[in-house]
């Protein structure tokens, strides 16, 4: 044994000891980079590789596609008509069939597009790393429970039920069952803490584990994650659900086994997700190679205004396509504003399957085919201790960043998969809540009316309004009167579509709607919301079309609106309870009315307050000057439309009172128009040599790069630094409150020095 010592000799037998010895001893099982980075799907099993080289019935195989769906959608129904959480009621949810070594093959019918390329991760940790260890392992009846998204997922307010499924002792899918629950026990209430500076002020943060053993709950685990959360009735109700949903799911796919057999089960989640990849790359190869960009910009860490830029390259050549993120806003150490990179790209898929190719299966092949690059320590591919709760922030522009170069690909294709679309509002505004219910319940959520963004311009028509959340196309706005039964939020103002608030062009995007609320019956009851887009514009026009405004938080403080209707000594008859009316008549003397950016942390509502947002609209698509006359006074007929902007924006002449067309006085005013655009218009290499700049203004904090992906312009004013990319140092933001106490220290100091 010396010798071998000193020979530098280990023989196998030990070297298998030491090995032995590392892996039962590491220190801590954090997230894989080898499962989180990978988004391919997984090379065949032998066993798949021998079924797949046979023939196949090809009938067979879409019936048992069209059983398992069918049981994915009756779980879905399941999760939507018991679930507890607004999520759940509302459509915010999964359920998912992910074959044995962890690829997602299907997911339900319904349900949020985002979850269909992220439920894989943390079936792929728990293959690799619980099937083998004697303290866990995975058998027939258990259960696993994830939210942590660094692990696998889209954001921590998501919890995952994961279940086994075996048939005569051998392992044949995973089924799973997903829904954004909203409480988890962060420093703010409803699980999307803003003021979160470390990843430890973010809740629960549950890496896969068993939770579930013999098909029963396992209660010491229960009542510790109930003690966790401000919900326990909550956490209980909906672990509850998901378990049985899970359950229902896996007898349905047992009797399609028993009925067609195993082999045809196999077959077709293979098939599902190989014929998905082989689809992506024909449709690839039909683009003209070339290379197209994007930028987008977030304008608040939720805490300062600060922009931060996105960017994107798609590069194609023959049927490889690249997605290069390189260049995007470095991450922050103590805002929670981050995401990691295979949050992103679940979210990317999102903005494929909703605005590029939606007629293909959601399934997670579909980027297998893409190559994806990015920079570790960016916004959008956060590591280490970043956190990352409202990663919602960089996820929504994922959602509709790939619509502009990818339409710009498809552009001249002969055969489109769905119309050319400009960006959808990505912002998904809404209130998110907690304190004491009415009924006497802690409580923290989110309100369902985030679910109604309005939807870009399409090249053949105007947007749709309220349509639907920026992460998936099928979910509902919920209903005000049964969510008033539960928490103590009353709506001042119905969903009224946001008049004149809209990104305008031939073709106009969707509008959002108003949002107006208050607190009755509760004095430890408050408001928080988490959204961009109030400095600069949230949703891109798409040639020529405009963007969609900024949208500010309004409120209404030192008021009870109750009160003053109970008393009725002040006239309101004049005042509609939208924001334009309560901002500008202010009706409630004494009522303080202030406007902020939309990236508000948790506060207190006192009974009879007033909070006001508004939802967004998507871009506009095209010349305003192309719309058809009678689509801008259909507009105003509607009220979406004010006449000034019909006349000033659009050159539309008309009779105000019967909304009759001139036809001829149109026509003049355009052409009008058109010659003053040539009159204010430059040469390009004279607006080129104006417009462009060596970096943004001074006083503008910006972070990510300017001209080279490779350089970042990090800060504002004399502090302003410029590094390259590898040499980024770490970024921490000052605390607002520290910045208000020092500005009114320092003016008390000037009111003392000036008084002797």
């Amino acid at each position: 044994m010396d010798d071998q010592i000193t020979d530098g000799y280990i023989s196998d037998e030990e070297q298998a000891l030491i090995d032995r010895f590392l892996d039962d001893n590491k220190l801590f099982l954090g997230p894989d980079p080898a499962i989180m980075r990978n988004h391919s799907i997984q090379p065949r099993t032998p066993y798949e590789e021998r079924l797949l080289s046979q023939e196949q019935d090809v009938h067979q195989l879409n019936h048992v596609r069209g059983l398992v769906s069918a049981a994915l959608d009756e779980g879905f129904q399941m999760v939507n008509q018991m679930g507890a959480a607004p999520g759940a009621r509302w459509g915010d949810l999964v359920t998912a069939i992910m074959t044995p070594t962890g690829d997602l093959s299907m997911i339900a019918p319904h349900g949020i597009i985002a979850f269909a390329s992220v439920c894989h991760y943390p079936i792929k940790y728990i293959n690799k790393y619980w099937t083998q260890d004697e303290t866990v392992g995975v058998r027939d009846g258990d259960g696993f429970i994830h939210n942590d998204a660094r692990y696998g997922g889209i954001h921590n307010t998501d919890q995952s039920m994961m279940m086994p499924i075996f048939h005569d002792g051998e392992l044949i899918c995973w089924l799973a069952c997903t829904i954004h629950e909203g409480e988890n026990g962060a420093t703010e209430p409803g699980g999307l803490p803003a003021a979160a500076e470390s990843r430890y002020d973010e809740g629960l943060k549950m890496s896969p584990f068993k939770v579930v053993e013999n098909f029963k709950l396992k209660r010491d685990l229960v009542t510790f994650l109930q003690n966790s959360v401000r919900d326990p009735k909550l956490q209980l109700e909906d672990m509850k659900v998901k378990l049985h949903v899970v359950m229902r799911m896996r007898e349905r796919v047992l009797a399609i086994v028993e009925e067609f057999g195993r082999d045809a089960l196999a077959a077709m989640m293979r098939k599902s997700l190989e014929d998905v990849e082989v689809e992506v790359r024909r449709r690839i190869a039909e683009l003209p190679d070339g290379t197209t960009r994007v930028q987008a910009f977030m304008d608040s860490t939720l805490r300062e205004n600060a922009i931060q830029k996105l960017r994107m390259d798609v590069t194609v050549k023959g049927d490889r396509m690249t997605w290069d993120f390189s260049g995007c806003s470095p991450q922050f150490m103590n805002r929670s504003v981050n995401t990691n990179i295979g949050s992103w790209k679940s979210a990317l898929v999102t903005g494929l399957l909703q605005n590029i190719w939606p007629d293909l299966p959601h399934t997670m092949a579909l980027l297998s085919p893409i190559e994806i690059i990015s920079q570790p320590g960016t916004i959008i591919d956060a590591e280490g201790e970043a956190p990352q709760s409202m990663s919602l922030m960089p996820l929504f522009k994922a959602c509709t960043i790939p619509t502009i170069p990818m339409a710009k690909l498809g552009y001249m294709l002969p055969h489109r998969y769905t119309s050319i679309i400009a960006p959808q509002y990505d912002q998904a505004a809404t209130f998110i809540y907690g304190g004491l219910t009415q009924h006497g319940e802690i409580t923290g959520n989110f309100c369902g009316d985030i679910n109604g963004c309005g939807q870009g311009a399409r090249a053949t028509a105007d947007g749709e309004d309220a349509v639907s959340p920026v992460f998936g196309f099928m979910a509902d706005t919920g209903e005000h009167e049964i969510n008033e039964e539960d928490v103590p939020i009353i709506r001042l103002g119905a969903q009224v579509l946001a008049k004149d608030r809209a990104g305008w062009g031939k073709f106009r995007g969707g509008l959002g709607y108003e949002q107006v609320a208050t607190v009755r019956g509760s004095n430890m009851f408050g408001f928080m919301t988490g959204c961009e887009g109030s400095m600069f514009s949230s949703a891109q026009g798409m040639f020529g079309g405009y963007s969609c405004p900024a949208y500010q938080l309004c409120k209404i403080k030192n008021v009870n609106v109750f009160d003053i209707f109970n008393d009725g000594t002040t006239d309101i008859s004049d005042v509609e309870f939208n924001i334009v009316d309560l901002m500008n008549k202010q009706p409630f003397e004494g009522g303080t009315y202030t406007s902020q950016d939309m990236g508000m942390t948790f506060e207190i509502c006192n009974e009879g307050e007033v909070y006001m947002i508004c939802q967004g609209s998507g871009g506009g698509y095209g010349d305003v000057l192309e719309r058809d006359p009678y689509l801008v006074l259909k507009d105003v007929e509607e009220d979406k439309v004010s006449a000034s902007i019909a006349r000033d924006l659009f050159k539309v002449v008309f009779d105000d009172k019967t909304l009759v067309l001139d036809e001829a006085a149109t026509e003049a005013a355009r052409k009008a128009e058109r010659q003053a655009r040539l009159q204010r218009g430059t040469k390009f290499d004279d607006f080129v040599q104006d417009w462009t700049q060596d970096e943004p203004p001074k006083h503008v904090p910006y972070y990510g790069s300017w001209d080279d992906p490779n350089t970042m312009i990090i800060g504002a004013g004399e502090a302003r630094m410029k590094v390259p990319y590898d040499q980024i140092p770490p970024i921490l933001m000052p605390d607002p409150k520290d910045l208000q106490i020092a500005e009114l220290q320092a003016k008390l100091a000037a009111c003392e020095a000036s008084k002797g």
